[in-house]
């Protein structure tokens, strides 16, 4: 559907995009993630034919974004990490403009419209004035134009910052529908999310491609091991002897907990076994009481922070998508905890003018 080639993007002597080549498929949710600067905003500006590139194609389902934009641009729609609203404008009112600014079908516009109010419930508010919305129902509002015209993809920058935990996760189900449909690509650094709803997964950093892959198969080639907590309420040699010989256990590092008979140990596991049950075993045969077990698998996180993290460099320190704050490139800063301050009862206070 999508075909980056080559793309490569500069602003003066700043390189934000480095020779970057994907591909996205049909029917597939797709997540873009990168620290902070990274590009991300950059590349969906460029597919979406908002920003020039300063070189290489990108071609939307087979229309090249900057030799054919209107064949290219009515197969995408775009919600930026700033909602494009009209604020004097009802949501009704607004989002018939927009289809008319498509070129929907006349006689479309009004079952598009009530169908992507309804899958974005904002019927209730149909008649206020956008300025008077919470941040949450205007980015709702965000996302309905997006859809409308029927797009083949649909591209979100952050498409849940502002909106309060229920917003949340109605928006992650609608996410996952559409990608029933249609292909998606999202940005979000929330990585939990990323986990929840996306197939496969973009990362950038410094305006280069680091990983290009499902969740499965990133976390494998990251990691070989997981990682066994637990606590044992025996002294430590005997522990580390009951543990010698279970398969899967490479090695162990010794915690100390200061709590008095109880040894505390992080195991690294081998991936393809699960050594708990031979342990419970183990310890039971000798009456040693369990206290802890806690298997720690590797994460989006830890594999997000091995592929961005250089040697001597404290990006994840600061504010990278990993703690929830994002200001990439030239973006302004949003809510870092993608919880929306005006809550939605905002619009029920509200009066329109």
């Amino acid at each position: 559907m999508i075909e980056v080639r080559n793309l490569t993007k500069k602003y003066g002597d700043n390189l934000a995009l480095d020779n970057i080549s994907f591909s996205i498929d049909s029917g597939k949710v797709y997540g873009l993630l990168g620290p902070n600067g990274a590009g991300k905003t950059t590349t969906m500006n460029i597919i979406t034919g908002c920003l020039a590139a300063t070189s290489g194609t990108v071609t939307v389902g087979g229309h090249d974004i900057f030799e054919e934009p209107l064949e290219a641009k009515r197969h995408i729609g775009y919600l930026p990490e700033v909602p494009p609203l009209y604020t004097d404008m009802t949501p009704s009112e607004y989002l018939n403009f927009i289809a008319m600014a498509k070129r929907v079908e006349y006689e479309a516009i009004y079952r598009q419209v009530r169908e992507v109010m309804e899958l974005t419930q904002l019927e209730e508010v149909s008649d206020r004035l956008i300025r008077n919305l919470s941040k949450g129902y205007r980015q709702r509002v965000g996302i309905a134009q997006a859809m409308l015209g029927n797009p083949d993809v649909i591209i979100l920058d952050e498409p849940t910052v502002g909106l309060d935990p229920k917003q949340i996760i109605e928006i992650r189900d609608l996410i996952r529908t559409l990608g029933e449909m249609k292909t998606v690509i999202f940005s979000s650094h929330i990585l939990a999310e990323v986990t929840e709803v996306c197939e496969r997964v973009i990362i950038i950093h410094r305006g280069k491609i680091v990983a290009d892959d499902s969740l499965e198969n990133l976390n494998r080639s990251i990691e070989s091991t997981n990682r066994l907590h637990i606590a044992i309420k025996a002294d430590e040699r005997t522990v580390i002897s009951a543990l010698a010989g279970i398969p899967g256990i490479v090695e162990h590092e010794v915690i100390r907990s200061g709590e008095p008979g109880v040894c505390e140990l992080m195991l690294s596991v081998d991936k393809n076994t699960d050594p708990r049950e031979a342990i419970f075993f183990a310890m039971a045969d000798r009456r040693f009481p369990i206290i802890t077990m806690e298997l720690k698998k590797s994460s989006l996180e830890s594999v997000f922070l091995s592929l961005t993290t250089d040697a001597g460099d404290d990006t994840a320190g600061h504010g990278s998508d990993v703690n929830g704050e994002d200001d990439d490139d030239n973006d302004n800063d949003n809510d870092d905890n993608g919880v929306d301050d005006d809550d939605e009862s905002d619009v029920g206070e509200s009066e329109d003018e």
